[in-house]
Parts: structure tokens; C-alpha cells; sequence
């Protein structure tokens, strides 16, 4: 037996649909920043600038910058990635109070546990 969705719902389930592919594409893009930024070796450059450092303070201001701009990156990434997988994390919430879950940017119902019927909230034979 197939269960259909309320048709007053339609409206909500498809904005939620594509809000949380907005947040997913957002939290593997600031994913990537994130790695890109741990990644960075300005800290390396840091630490020779440390080693000059000793003669002067102009050095000294120099590598504080680098590890200041390595630091920022990873703090800004790291914040990226938090405000798009709140995001993301609320619109599931909202999914499974309908019953529904997603695996990856698929949406399935929460009683297919073989991930046999994937479920399109454009497809307008689903509404009732």
C-alpha cells in the first residue's frame, strides 16, 4: 500500500527539499575550505620568521600575522561548516517528523530500510 502526502503539505515539503540541498552542497563546500585551511603551511613560514625574530621586531610582527591569518582561516572555515550543518540538521529534524529521512541528498521514507523507493517531492503522484 502506498501512502501518499496531504497536498497542504506540498508546498512545505518541496521548500524543505530544496533547503536542505542548500545546506548539503553548503556543508561539503565549507568542508573542503576547512581542509584547505588546516592544509595551509603559512604557518611553516611562521616559524622560520620566528627564527629571524630574534634581531628584529619587524620579524616578530611578521610571523604573529601568519599565524594569525592561519588560525583566522581555520576559525572561519570551522564556522562555515557549523552554521551549514545546523542548517542542514534542523531541515532533517523537520523530515523525520514527517516520517521521511535522507541518505546522502536522497530522500527515502523511514520505513524502507532496503532504500528501494527513493522519493521525489516534485512528483505530483505522491499528493492526495
Amino acid at each position: 500500500m502506498e501512502a501518499y502526502f496531504d497536498s497542504s503539505d506540498k508546498f512545505d515539503l518541496q521548500q524543505n527539499y530544496r533547503r536542505y540541498l542548500k545546506f548539503h552542497d553548503q556543508c561539503l563546500a565549507a568542508n573542503e575550505i576547512l581542509k584547505d585551511a588546516r592544509g595551509s603551511r603559512v604557518w611553516v613560514a611562521g616559524v622560520v620568521l620566528m627564527v629571524f625574530a630574534l634581531a628584529s621586531e619587524f620579524f616578530l610582527g611578521a610571523a604573529a600575522g601568519l599565524f594569525g591569518l592561519y588560525f583566522y582561516r581555520i576559525v572561519a572555515a570551522w564556522y562555515r561548516v557549523t552554521q551549514a550543518e545546523e542548517g542542514k540538521e534542523m531541515a532533517e529534524r523537520w523530515f523525520a517528523s514527517k516520517g521521511l529521512k535522507f541518505e546522502g541528498r536522497i530522500l527515502y521514507r523511514r520505513s524502507d530500510e532496503q532504500l528501494e523507493t527513493p522519493l521525489d517531492p516534485f512528483d505530483e503522484s505522491l499528493y492526495a
